[in-house]
Protein backbone atom coordinates (compact mmCIF):
# COMPACT_ATOMS: atom_id res chain seq x y z
CA UNK A 1 0.00 0.00 0.00
CA UNK A 2 2.41 2.04 1.00
CA UNK A 3 4.59 2.12 -1.97
CA UNK A 4 1.22 3.30 -4.18
CA UNK A 5 1.22 6.81 -2.06
CA UNK A 6 0.95 9.79 -4.93
CA UNK A 7 3.70 11.87 -4.69
CA UNK A 8 1.02 14.71 -3.54
CA UNK A 9 3.85 17.57 -2.80
CA UNK A 10 5.43 16.73 -6.54
CA UNK A 11 1.88 17.51 -8.00
CA UNK A 12 0.79 20.45 -6.83
CA UNK A 13 4.74 21.81 -6.45
CA UNK A 14 5.71 21.44 -10.63
CA UNK A 15 3.06 19.78 -12.36
CA UNK A 16 1.05 23.36 -13.38
CA UNK A 17 -2.47 21.37 -14.43
CA UNK A 18 -5.98 22.61 -13.86
CA UNK A 19 -7.47 21.82 -10.35
CA UNK A 20 -10.86 20.79 -12.44
CA UNK A 21 -9.59 19.04 -15.21
CA UNK A 22 -6.03 18.15 -14.99
CA UNK A 23 -4.95 19.84 -18.21
CA UNK A 24 -1.53 21.30 -19.11
CA UNK A 25 -1.57 24.05 -21.54
CA UNK A 26 0.05 26.95 -22.64
CA UNK A 27 -1.43 30.61 -22.63
CA UNK A 28 -0.13 30.81 -26.51
CA UNK A 29 -2.90 27.84 -27.07
CA UNK A 30 -5.45 30.56 -27.07
CA UNK A 31 -8.13 27.54 -27.96
CA UNK A 32 -6.79 25.58 -25.57
CA UNK A 33 -6.99 27.61 -22.77
CA UNK A 34 -10.48 27.96 -23.88
CA UNK A 35 -11.55 24.63 -23.41
CA UNK A 36 -9.51 23.62 -20.58
CA UNK A 37 -12.13 24.12 -17.69
CA UNK A 38 -14.27 21.73 -19.63
CA UNK A 39 -15.14 18.42 -16.94
CA UNK A 40 -13.07 15.11 -17.84
CA UNK A 41 -16.81 13.69 -18.87
CA UNK A 42 -17.56 16.27 -21.21
CA UNK A 43 -14.11 15.27 -23.78
CA UNK A 44 -15.14 11.83 -24.87
CA UNK A 45 -12.08 10.44 -24.53
CA UNK A 46 -11.24 6.80 -23.75
CA UNK A 47 -10.68 7.74 -20.02
CA UNK A 48 -8.57 5.25 -17.99
CA UNK A 49 -10.19 5.39 -14.51
CA UNK A 50 -9.11 4.36 -11.99
CA UNK A 51 -5.66 5.73 -12.40
CA UNK A 52 -2.59 6.19 -9.71
CA UNK A 53 -1.47 9.30 -9.95
CA UNK A 54 2.15 7.87 -9.90
CA UNK A 55 1.46 4.87 -12.40
CA UNK A 56 4.07 1.78 -12.27
CA UNK A 57 6.00 3.88 -9.84
CA UNK A 58 5.23 4.32 -5.91
CA UNK A 59 6.59 6.78 -3.43
CA UNK A 60 8.87 4.85 -2.16
CA UNK A 61 10.06 3.92 -5.38
CA UNK A 62 10.42 7.43 -7.31
CA UNK A 63 11.80 9.39 -3.81
CA UNK A 64 14.36 6.75 -4.09
CA UNK A 65 15.31 6.74 -7.89
CA UNK A 66 15.08 10.19 -7.54
CA UNK A 67 17.78 9.91 -4.79
CA UNK A 68 19.97 8.43 -7.31
CA UNK A 69 21.07 12.10 -8.77
CA UNK A 70 24.43 12.80 -7.28
CA UNK A 71 24.53 16.07 -6.06
CA UNK A 72 20.54 16.42 -4.66
CA UNK A 73 18.50 14.62 -2.42
CA UNK A 74 14.42 14.07 -2.70
CA UNK A 75 13.86 16.45 -0.27
CA UNK A 76 15.95 19.26 -1.84
CA UNK A 77 14.74 18.58 -4.73
CA UNK A 78 11.01 19.10 -4.03
CA UNK A 79 12.43 22.48 -2.43
CA UNK A 80 14.49 23.32 -5.19
CA UNK A 81 13.06 22.38 -8.14
CA UNK A 82 11.87 26.29 -9.42
CA UNK A 83 15.53 27.30 -8.34
CA UNK A 84 17.22 28.74 -11.88
CA UNK A 85 19.34 25.79 -12.30
CA UNK A 86 18.57 23.22 -10.03
CA UNK A 87 17.19 20.44 -12.95
CA UNK A 88 20.74 20.47 -14.15
CA UNK A 89 22.19 18.66 -11.23
CA UNK A 90 19.49 15.95 -11.67
CA UNK A 91 21.73 14.07 -13.90
CA UNK A 92 24.97 14.13 -12.53
CA UNK A 93 26.56 10.76 -10.92
CA UNK A 94 23.49 9.29 -11.32
CA UNK A 95 23.57 5.49 -9.89
CA UNK A 96 20.68 3.77 -12.87
CA UNK A 97 19.00 0.57 -11.61
CA UNK A 98 20.34 -2.16 -13.59
CA UNK A 99 16.79 -2.54 -15.00
CA UNK A 100 15.08 -0.22 -16.94
CA UNK A 101 12.94 1.43 -13.76
CA UNK A 102 9.64 1.98 -15.36
CA UNK A 103 6.42 -0.86 -15.97
CA UNK A 104 4.21 -0.74 -19.39
CA UNK A 105 1.43 1.02 -17.59
CA UNK A 106 3.33 4.24 -16.97
CA UNK A 107 3.29 4.90 -20.88
CA UNK A 108 -0.47 4.45 -20.57
CA UNK A 109 -2.75 7.69 -21.55
CA UNK A 110 -5.96 8.83 -21.06
CA UNK A 111 -6.66 9.50 -24.61
CA UNK A 112 -5.84 6.37 -26.20
CA UNK A 113 -7.96 7.08 -29.07
CA UNK A 114 -5.84 7.19 -32.82
CA UNK A 115 -3.11 9.81 -32.74
CA UNK A 116 -3.93 9.83 -36.24
CA UNK A 117 -7.30 11.28 -35.90
CA UNK A 118 -6.01 13.69 -33.05
CA UNK A 119 -3.72 15.49 -35.01
CA UNK A 120 -5.42 15.26 -38.37
CA UNK A 121 -6.42 19.09 -38.21
CA UNK A 122 -3.61 21.21 -38.44
CA UNK A 123 -2.82 23.43 -35.32
CA UNK A 124 -0.41 26.27 -36.45
CA UNK A 125 0.10 27.57 -32.86
CA UNK A 126 2.55 27.34 -30.78
CA UNK A 127 2.77 25.21 -27.90
CA UNK A 128 5.27 27.19 -25.44
CA UNK A 129 5.59 31.24 -25.16
CA UNK A 130 7.56 33.46 -27.23
CA UNK A 131 10.44 33.77 -24.50
CA UNK A 132 10.66 30.44 -24.23
CA UNK A 133 10.86 30.08 -28.24
CA UNK A 134 13.48 32.44 -28.14
CA UNK A 135 15.76 30.88 -25.91
CA UNK A 136 15.54 27.23 -27.54
CA UNK A 137 16.51 29.15 -30.51
CA UNK A 138 19.34 30.63 -28.90
CA UNK A 139 20.71 27.04 -27.40
CA UNK A 140 20.06 25.69 -31.01
CA UNK A 141 22.45 28.51 -32.09
CA UNK A 142 25.34 27.83 -29.77
CA UNK A 143 25.37 23.89 -30.28
CA UNK A 144 24.23 23.77 -34.06
CA UNK A 145 27.07 22.96 -36.79
CA UNK A 146 27.16 26.45 -38.54
CA UNK A 147 24.66 26.84 -41.60
CA UNK A 148 25.31 25.52 -45.07
CA UNK A 149 27.80 22.72 -43.50
CA UNK A 150 29.09 20.41 -46.66
CA UNK A 151 27.67 16.78 -45.51
CA UNK A 152 25.42 17.50 -42.42
CA UNK A 153 21.83 15.80 -41.86
CA UNK A 154 19.44 17.01 -39.62
CA UNK A 155 16.30 15.61 -38.10
CA UNK A 156 13.71 17.21 -36.39
CA UNK A 157 11.26 14.27 -34.75
CA UNK A 158 7.75 15.23 -33.97
CA UNK A 159 7.69 18.16 -35.91
CA UNK A 160 4.78 20.67 -37.34
CA UNK A 161 4.77 24.17 -39.14
CA UNK A 162 7.92 25.13 -36.82
CA UNK A 163 10.98 24.44 -35.51
CA UNK A 164 12.61 27.30 -34.00
CA UNK A 165 15.87 26.77 -35.46
CA UNK A 166 18.03 29.98 -35.57
CA UNK A 167 16.62 32.48 -38.65
CA UNK A 168 17.72 31.37 -41.70
CA UNK A 169 19.51 28.86 -40.91
CA UNK A 170 19.79 25.79 -44.01
CA UNK A 171 21.39 22.97 -44.46
CA UNK A 172 21.53 20.31 -47.48
CA UNK A 173 19.50 17.68 -45.34
CA UNK A 174 16.83 18.92 -43.25
CA UNK A 175 14.25 16.03 -42.86
CA UNK A 176 11.06 16.69 -40.52
CA UNK A 177 9.03 14.10 -39.26
CA UNK A 178 5.52 14.64 -37.95
CA UNK A 179 1.91 14.07 -37.89
CA UNK A 180 0.37 16.48 -39.88
CA UNK A 181 1.74 17.03 -43.73
CA UNK A 182 -0.29 21.05 -43.82
CA UNK A 183 2.03 21.74 -41.09
CA UNK A 184 4.84 19.97 -42.42
CA UNK A 185 4.33 21.83 -45.78
CA UNK A 186 4.48 25.49 -44.17
CA UNK A 187 7.63 24.10 -42.16
CA UNK A 188 10.02 26.39 -44.23
CA UNK A 189 13.47 24.98 -42.85
CA UNK A 190 12.79 21.60 -43.81
CA UNK A 191 14.04 20.53 -47.33
CA UNK A 192 12.12 17.02 -46.55
CA UNK A 193 9.54 15.65 -44.63
CA UNK A 194 7.68 12.01 -43.39
CA UNK A 195 3.86 12.06 -41.83
CA UNK A 196 4.63 9.03 -39.24
CA UNK A 197 3.11 8.27 -36.15
CA UNK A 198 6.12 7.29 -33.91
CA UNK A 199 3.31 5.52 -31.26
CA UNK A 200 2.34 2.80 -33.77
CA UNK A 201 5.50 2.63 -35.81
CA UNK A 202 8.62 3.28 -34.05
CA UNK A 203 11.02 2.11 -37.20
CA UNK A 204 12.73 5.07 -38.54
CA UNK A 205 13.01 4.98 -42.29
CA UNK A 206 16.69 5.93 -42.19
CA UNK A 207 19.81 4.28 -42.62
CA UNK A 208 22.40 3.72 -39.95
CA UNK A 209 24.99 6.84 -39.06
CA UNK A 210 23.03 8.64 -41.29
CA UNK A 211 22.20 12.17 -39.22
CA UNK A 212 24.47 14.40 -37.00
CA UNK A 213 21.65 15.94 -34.82
CA UNK A 214 18.07 14.95 -34.03
CA UNK A 215 15.31 17.57 -32.28
CA UNK A 216 12.42 17.00 -30.84
CA UNK A 217 10.56 19.75 -29.46
CA UNK A 218 7.94 19.56 -26.24
CA UNK A 219 6.93 15.97 -27.79
CA UNK A 220 9.47 13.33 -26.09
CA UNK A 221 5.93 13.08 -23.54
CA UNK A 222 4.08 11.97 -26.41
CA UNK A 223 5.90 8.85 -26.96
CA UNK A 224 4.30 5.85 -25.68
CA UNK A 225 7.26 3.46 -26.93
CA UNK A 226 10.10 5.43 -25.84
CA UNK A 227 13.21 2.66 -25.83
CA UNK A 228 12.21 2.01 -28.88
CA UNK A 229 12.21 5.00 -30.60
CA UNK A 230 15.57 5.91 -28.29
CA UNK A 231 17.18 3.19 -29.67
CA UNK A 232 16.42 3.75 -33.14
CA UNK A 233 17.56 7.50 -32.55
CA UNK A 234 20.85 5.94 -31.85
CA UNK A 235 21.00 3.57 -35.37
CA UNK A 236 20.66 6.54 -36.87
CA UNK A 237 22.92 9.34 -35.55
CA UNK A 238 26.26 9.31 -36.95
CA UNK A 239 28.78 8.11 -34.38
CA UNK A 240 29.29 11.63 -31.54
CA UNK A 241 26.07 12.74 -33.48
CA UNK A 242 24.08 15.09 -31.41
CA UNK A 243 19.80 14.30 -29.77
CA UNK A 244 18.75 17.26 -28.12
CA UNK A 245 15.35 16.74 -26.68
CA UNK A 246 13.37 19.78 -24.95
CA UNK A 247 10.79 20.17 -23.36
CA UNK A 248 8.35 22.53 -21.14
CA UNK A 249 5.75 21.75 -18.62
CA UNK A 250 2.92 22.39 -21.28
CA UNK A 251 1.30 19.36 -23.27
CA UNK A 252 -2.09 17.92 -24.51
CA UNK A 253 -2.89 16.77 -21.38
CA UNK A 254 -4.82 13.57 -22.24
CA UNK A 255 -2.38 12.57 -25.00
CA UNK A 256 0.58 13.00 -22.85
CA UNK A 257 2.24 9.46 -20.95
CA UNK A 258 0.99 8.73 -17.41
CA UNK A 259 4.19 8.70 -15.79
CA UNK A 260 4.58 12.45 -17.43
CA UNK A 261 1.23 14.11 -16.40
CA UNK A 262 1.54 12.80 -12.63
CA UNK A 263 5.60 14.04 -12.15
CA UNK A 264 7.03 17.45 -12.11
CA UNK A 265 10.03 19.45 -14.22
CA UNK A 266 12.90 17.62 -12.45
CA UNK A 267 11.03 14.11 -12.75
CA UNK A 268 10.62 14.81 -16.62
CA UNK A 269 14.78 15.33 -16.89
CA UNK A 270 15.39 12.15 -14.48
CA UNK A 271 12.83 10.25 -17.50
CA UNK A 272 14.13 11.31 -20.47
CA UNK A 273 17.91 11.02 -18.76
CA UNK A 274 16.83 7.30 -18.33
CA UNK A 275 15.83 6.63 -22.19
CA UNK A 276 18.86 8.16 -23.08
CA UNK A 277 20.48 5.73 -20.61
CA UNK A 278 19.06 2.56 -21.00
CA UNK A 279 18.63 2.79 -24.67
CA UNK A 280 22.59 1.79 -24.61
CA UNK A 281 25.14 3.62 -27.24
CA UNK A 282 24.68 6.92 -26.01
CA UNK A 283 27.08 9.44 -23.69
CA UNK A 284 25.88 10.24 -20.54
CA UNK A 285 22.69 12.47 -21.04
CA UNK A 286 23.12 15.96 -19.25
CA UNK A 287 20.23 18.78 -18.58
CA UNK A 288 20.48 22.55 -18.97
CA UNK A 289 17.84 24.72 -17.66
CA UNK A 290 17.20 27.67 -20.44
CA UNK A 291 14.25 28.72 -18.79
CA UNK A 292 14.13 32.53 -19.42
CA UNK A 293 12.42 34.83 -17.19
CA UNK A 294 12.60 32.23 -14.38
CA UNK A 295 8.95 31.78 -13.21
CA UNK A 296 7.56 34.18 -15.31
CA UNK A 297 7.12 32.85 -18.16
CA UNK A 298 7.28 29.32 -19.59
CA UNK A 299 10.24 27.43 -18.41
CA UNK A 300 12.48 25.66 -20.88
CA UNK A 301 14.65 22.35 -20.23
CA UNK A 302 17.09 20.41 -22.19
CA UNK A 303 18.12 16.79 -21.55
CA UNK A 304 20.72 15.72 -24.76
CA UNK A 305 23.49 13.19 -25.37
CA UNK A 306 25.42 12.16 -28.05
CA UNK A 307 26.12 8.72 -29.76
CA UNK A 308 29.22 6.78 -28.72
CA UNK A 309 32.10 7.12 -31.25
CA UNK A 310 32.65 2.99 -30.57
CA UNK A 311 28.91 2.42 -31.52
Amino acid sequence: MASHVGLTLVLSGYSNTSPITGFCYSNSDSNLSKVALKKKSDWGFNLKSPRRLVLGLGAAFWSQFMGMAGNVGPKSFIASARQKGAVEQVLMNVEWPEQFPFKEEDFQRFDETSDLTFYDTPRFVTHIDDPAIAALTKYYSEVFPPSNTPGISVLDMCSSWVSHYPPGYMQDRIVGMGMNEEELKRNPVLTAYIVQDLNSNTKLPFEDNSFDVITNVVSVDYLTKPMEVFKEMCRILKPGGLAIMSFSNRCFWTKAISIWTSTGDAEHVMIVGAYFHYARGFEPPQAVDISPNHGRSDPMYIVYSRKLSTV
